[in-house]
């Protein structure tokens, strides 16, 4: 079965970093485009960042841009999600996505039906 694993989440005091893990089981990461998206209470799901396959292009939401940095190791099969200068306005359950459609996963943040989810981490940003 195809599972991911997201780790790395807690609760931080803002302007803090925080390293957000996915990792991957039961397939490779190599030929799927990566995305983070998160969900704050309410809310609509989000489009965080995404990276592509082969040429590991990254896409940023406005949100995030300068701020947040996606990469991707995949000889670990793994993804990251460095965030740094966090704001409560961050806080929300972050979900790392894999799909094989690059272009509408990190350009459009939608999924196909064949899209791998994780279950979330928690990222709580408050003082």
């Amino acid at each position: 079965q195809l599972h991911l694993v997201e780790s790395g989440g807690g609760l931080v005091q803002p302007g803090g970093s925080l390293r957000l893990s996915c990792a991957a089981s039961g397939f490779s990461l190599d030929d799927y485009a990566i995305a983070w998206f998160r969900q704050a209470p309410g809310m609509e799901r989000e489009g965080v960042s995404c990276i592509t396959s082969k040429a590991h292009n990254t896409y940023y939401s406005d949100s995030v841009k300068g701020r947040f940095t996606i990469v991707r190791e995949d000889a670990e099969n793994m993804v990251y999600l460095q965030m740094n200068s966090l704001k409560p306005g961050d806080t929300a359950v972050y979900y790392c996505a894999a799909d094989y459609l690059e272009y509408s996963l990190c350009v459009n943040w939608r999924n196909t039906s064949r899209a791998v989810w994780g279950q979330g981490t928690q990222v709580t940003v408050s003082s």
